[in-house]
């Protein structure tokens, strides 16, 4: 098993070319860190409301794991035929040409951007309890958090991999740990809340729509390492590894701490709680519980927005040595850091946090995640029929009918979604359509550059 390591023995970076320093531990790391956030900590008291039954409330949860490593066997197999930088966005240009690969790189990139906008400021809101100096800065204070975590990979890509092993190890020891106290510390036993009456006929069927897309969300973010191919030493073994020990952790931890909320709270108070997470920490440890449930907080997402800080550079840079985005975005610096990428990425990120309209922008990015996710399914039994004999050091076990069970989840999802947010979905398919005469435009620099 590989941790990160240096790289002396490396020749420095070419233009465009990354440097295999990551291994195993990286690899896990980046998927624990991108998926193990603040939702496992938040989405619960929806659940709960929507389904006040324990079973049918575990029930979701396990079927959401369950959805996620649907998705992760159909991950696993394009990013070991493909072990590229930019993950999604080379597997849609292979399998459904230029303006797929286009639409699904911008809208990866700008869904990192978003997120770390939206993230870094909450950090900084967190971080006020312990710093109050803090209090009516909350947006230089997010500028600062993640220039920082840029800063800290600049010179060497492996810094970022350390900031990634560090934060998701922190996250998986804090969380284990409530989880073991909700067993073992002794609290006082809650009062009986108001029983939610369970819904009945259509109304269940809805009401479990709405709870599952909320937990395969709160699970998403696992296949992160596929953006990472070409940086790993064994991509061939290392990327399924990475999805399946990956997700066994993260679907054992969800499944612990639903169990541990509850333990320590009845699911009528469960229901609609906003943040479960912090209302057990308190009836735990009392006034220490919020700050430490904040401190786990702080560390979950300073992990999310570091896995995003690495792959949106790296989406650039693909799109860039494909000439669907600026070719200076394909330099890379001796330490392995895409510079331009990363400093363009950067600049993004600063005019969100500026702005204030990243929480529209995330809103619309839902309906695109969904996509995505139909779209992997779909390339890989594109990529099958035509590439038959294309070297696969993964297949995606199951093919095609664990493929085909994924596709009409999506496909469900994806409906569901439109369906309950219409607004979103709309402008979603507005981004679309413009998305296109974007793309022509960027079929004349090569056009030029072909003459």
């Amino acid at each position: 098993m590989h941790a990160v390591t240096g790289n002396a023995a490396s020749p420095p970076a070419a233009r465009g070319r990354l440097l295999r320093v990551f291994g195993l531990v990286f690899a896990l790391a980046i998927a624990i860190g991108s998926t193990i956030g603040g939702g496992i900590l938040r989405t619960p008291g929806d659940i709960a409301a929507l389904l006040p039954s324990v079973p049918l409330y575990l029930a979701v949860w396990i079927l959401g794991g369950v959805n996620a490593l649907l998705g992760a066997t159909a991950y696993a197999e394009l990013g070991t035929m493909m072990p590229c930088a930019g993950g999604p966005y080379v597997f849609a240009r292979r399998a459904l040409g230029d303006f797929a690969g286009f639409f699904v790189g911008y809208m990866n990139w700008l869904q990192d951007c978003t997120t770390n906008a939206a993230l870094s400021l909450l950090v900084a809101e967190y971080t006020i309890a312990f710093v109050p100096a803090l209090y009516g800065h909350s947006v230089p204070a997010a500028f600062l958090i993640y220039a920082t975590l840029v800063a800290v990979q600049w010179r060497q890509v492996r810094w970022g991999g350390h900031v990634q092993t560090f934060t998701s190890l922190a996250k998986t020891i804090a969380l284990g740990g409530l989880v073991v106290a909700a067993f073992v510390w002794p609290h006082p036993a809650a009062a009986p809340g108001a029983a939610h009456l369970l819904p009945h006929g259509g109304a269940l069927l809805v009401a479990l729509a709405l709870a599952m897309q909320g937990v395969i969300f709160t699970y998403s973010g696992y296949h992160y390492a596929v953006f990472f191919g070409e940086e790993l030493h064994d991509p061939g073994r290392q990327i399924p590894r990475s999805l399946f020990y990956g997700l066994a952790l993260i679907i054992g931890m969800y499944l612990l701490l639903n169990a541990a909320y509850l333990w320590v709270i009845p699911i009528a108070h469960l229901a609609h709680d906003p943040f479960a997470g912090a209302t057990v920490a308190r009836t735990l440890f009392g006034a220490r519980g919020d700050s430490i449930i904040r401190a786990i907080v702080i560390v979950s997402i300073l992990g999310t927005i570091n896995v995003s800080v690495l792959s949106s550079a790296r989406v650039l840079l693909s799109m860039g040595r494909d000439r669907l985005f600026l070719r200076q975005a394909t330099a890379v610096n001796a330490g392995g850091t895409p510079t331009v990428a990363t400093f363009l990425s950067t600049l993004v990120v600063f005019a969100f946090l500026l702005s204030g309209t990243f929480n529209a922008a995330l809103q619309v990015a839902v309906a695109f995640v969904v996509a995505q996710y139909l779209l992997m399914f779909v390339t890989l039994i594109l990529l099958r029929r035509r590439e038959p004999e294309a070297p696969r050091p993964y297949r995606a076990w199951g093919y095609p009918w664990t493929t085909a069970v994924g596709i009409v989840i999506a496909a469900a999802f994806l409906a569901g979604v439109a369906l309950n947010d219409t607004r979103h979905t709309l402008i979603a398919l507005a981004v679309l359509a413009v998305s296109y005469p974007l793309y022509r435009l960027t079929l004349r620099p090569r056009r030029g550059a072909r003459r």
